[in-house]
């Protein structure tokens, strides 16, 4: 037999579902926001008191009626942060699994793909994902299963806000992490975001990249061309005329992908001598000095100037070719310590860098 205050904890329990059944979008609303904040943080055995072991019944209402609505944009942030509620909550599994059993990731994911929702319910749906991916490589393979990578990658190439692109980094890095069957679908799918036109896609792809491409070891050969052009896609001399702090502020993401690529392409070197040969026929001894020179940027003075010193110990014709661009004084200068030189650099020297002819006979027949 029930006590009477579970009888009572039982009765208001259901006081609270037939006000969700009844009640009009607003209160829906309302009921959501006052979940919402109420509940953030509890864990599984705190929602079942707080709903007298009742809580998926308010769960069930809420996977049901955002598949109805999330289409036409009902409340979705709020629906969405109400289901992470449950689905982040200690001791919970159990919602997570109820989750999935209706469909939760392919709505997760077909939100990502519609362009009449805004950017913040975007943000609530890879949250979940996240969530979800979190929970072990089963969950991992489940979201790629459904198309995931597509669409998560997708999403970060079309979304307007950083937070929005972030969110969408972090999951493309979780699904690639122990998740070996699907690790390269990952990597390919970050591949294909770099010939991207907006920097802080091609900043996060890259940096994504640069992690990942530790784990999956061998190099895919279409990296190599995107990776170049984000190299040379910033030229040392560019006119600062009438607005310097202006084009100077605009330019910095630029400035940070060419850092990523050079870096990239260090870790790309130092595996494959295969792929260092085919850059160096594209160049990449040119572009990086180029790099090298910029005063603007000191990330990427720094990491072209390993990424170069590699293919100096590496190659002979390619140290032979450095020292006479450079001149014997600052190649000695340069070869004492890769790394820190760019702290030291004055503009003269930068110059020397960026008109640089570098195209080495035989190796580099590309036309500058």
């Amino acid at each position: 037999m029930t006590s009477s205050k579970e009888e009572v904890e039982i009765s208001r329990l259901m006081v609270f579902l037939q006000e969700w059944d009844n009640g009009t979008k607003a209160v829906r609303h309302r009921i959501l926001n006052d979940f919402i904040n109420t509940n953030q943080g509890k864990t599984g055995p705190e929602l079942e008191l707080q709903f007298a072991q009742g809580a998926s019944l308010f769960l069930t209402r809420l996977t049901a009626w955002l598949r109805l609505t999330y289409m036409v944009g009902t409340c979705v942030t709020e629906q969405l942060q109400a289901i992470g509620v449950f689905l982040s909550a200690t001791s919970g599994h159990r919602y997570l699994i109820e989750v999935l059993e209706v469909g939760g990731i392919l709505t997760f994911l077909e939100i990502l793909k519609l362009k009449q929702l805004q950017e913040d319910n975007k943000q609530e749906a890879l949250k979940l994902l996240q969530i979800i991916a979190n929970a072990g490589r089963k969950y991992k393979e489940l979201i790629c299963e459904s198309y995931g990578v597509r669409n998560v990658a997708e999403c970060l190439a079309n979304s307007k806000l950083e937070k929005t692109q972030e969110q969408a980094q972090i999951l493309l890095e979780l699904l690639a992490q122990g998740n070996p069957k699907y690790q390269q679908q990952v990597y390919k799918g970050l591949i294909a975001l770099l010939p991207c036109t907006t920097p802080k896609v091609q900043q996060l792809a890259l940096q994504t990249l640069r992690t990942l491409q530790m784990l999956v070891k061998t190099v895919h050969p279409c990296t190599i061309e995107p990776l170049l052009n984000i190299l040379k896609t910033i030229h040392y001399d560019v006119q600062y005329e009438d607005e310097p702090t202006t084009i100077l502020t605009e330019s910095l993401p630029l400035f940070v992908q060419q850092a990523a690529a050079a870096k990239v392409m260090g870790i790309l070197i130092q595996e494959s001598a295969e792929i260092a040969e085919e850059l160096l026929q594209l160049r990449v001894v040119h572009h990086l000095m180029i790099a090298m020179g910029n005063l603007d940027h000191a990330d990427s003075q720094r990491q072209a100037s390993l990424t170069l010193e590699h293919l100096i110990r590496t190659f002979p014709v390619v140290e032979e070719n450095v020292r006479k661009a450079m001149g014997e004084t600052l190649y000695e200068l340069y070869m004492i310590n890769p790394e820190s030189m760019y702290l030291n650099m004055d503009s003269v020297q930068a110059a020397v860098l960026v008109g640089n002819k570098i195209n080495i006979p035989g190796i580099e027949e590309v036309p500058g």
